[in-house]
């Protein structure tokens, strides 16, 4: 993969318009995947029966048709507050935080990166959007489970950060975030690479990246976000579970979920909500990467020498 060099888009690397378009990538994203990513979280977090009980969802379908016939619709988007107003700039910064590692590694602007390349800049992504992109997935963890449990603790989004601040502090709203860290900088790496790979393979011979068509960028989009996840999947399993967990339950923090989940459950509960996480993952990421794509274009209309 490494071998073949990408072909050369027609704009300048613009990390501040990387900015803007990244985070309305980020609103399509959540509008379509978060039904799934409700699903995933509460498969990921279901607790183990009773001698002889049956489990609370038997599987992905099984999850989405209790869901929605115990809280309709609304149910599969609960928690969705905590992430849109988290997502427009996490992917804002994600998406900046790629741009920034092409334009750091680049001599010139006319240098064309190698796929290790793209893979180190998106890397930096991840880092850039763990700070935003932790407590957000604690609040939205915490308020997809509650739903299901039938235990309300939290009135929304800004009530669940409150209490938790209560509780524990800044820590407390930011347990999880070397598991993040953990998911999201491989899979950063492997989802920009993956969706710039596509591209170029994608793009007819003699034409620009920049000129690829809506259908192309959707399934470059879409696999992205495949790859992506594959690589996320297991920390993404941990931090679910340390995330809702009880304060204490973890002292020795990734490490005991990791040590209860295999002792219990084996290794295949690392990728606990797979079916929910890869068909969100191609719907999901195709919008995200359309809405960047548009968004990218309008930017470079309106201001080319940004």
């Amino acid at each position: 993969m490494a071998e073949q060099q990408p072909k050369p888009s027609q704009a300048p690397i613009s990390p501040l318009k990387n900015f803007f378009a990244g985070g309305f990538g980020g609103v399509c994203l959540v509008f379509v995947g978060h039904p799934l990513d409700t699903i995933k979280v509460r498969l990921q977090t279901q607790p183990a029966p009773l001698p002889g009980q049956p489990l609370l969802y038997s599987g992905t379908f099984d999850c989405f048709k209790k869901t929605l016939v115990r809280e309709g619709v609304r149910g599969l988007y609960k928690g969705m507050a905590a992430p849109i107003v988290g997502v427009t700039p996490m992917f804002a910064v994600c998406f900046f935080g790629f741009g920034l590692g092409k334009k750091l590694q680049q001599k010139t602007p006319d240098d064309i990166l190698t796929y290790p390349q793209l893979f180190a800049a998106g890397m930096l992504s991840g880092v850039f959007t763990t700070a935003i992109m932790a407590p957000g997935e604690r609040i939205k963890c915490l308020l997809q489970i509650q739903a299901a449990s039938g235990e309300i603790k939290y009135g929304g989004p800004l009530d669940c950060a409150k209490q938790l601040y209560r509780e524990a502090g800044i820590r407390g709203v930011y347990k999880g975030t070397v598991l993040t860290l953990m998911r999201d900088v491989p899979a950063s790496g492997m989802y920009f690479m993956t969706y710039e790979w596509l591209k170029n393979i994608l793009t007819p011979e003699g034409q620009s990246v920049s000129d690829l068509s809506v259908p192309r960028i959707l399934f470059a989009g879409g696999m992205a976000g495949i790859f992506n996840w594959a690589v996320g999947i297991p920390p993404d399993v941990l931090k679910s579970r340390f995330q809702t967990a009880p304060p204490g339950k973890y002292p020795n923090g990734f490490r005991d979920v990791l040590r209860e989940l295999i002792r219990e459950e084996g290794v295949m509960s690392l990728y606990k909500g797979f079916t929910a996480v890869m068909i969100r993952a191609f719907p999901a990421n195709a919008a995200c990467f359309l809405g960047f794509e548009v968004a990218m274009k309008f930017l470079n209309w309106l201001a080319p020498s940004l």
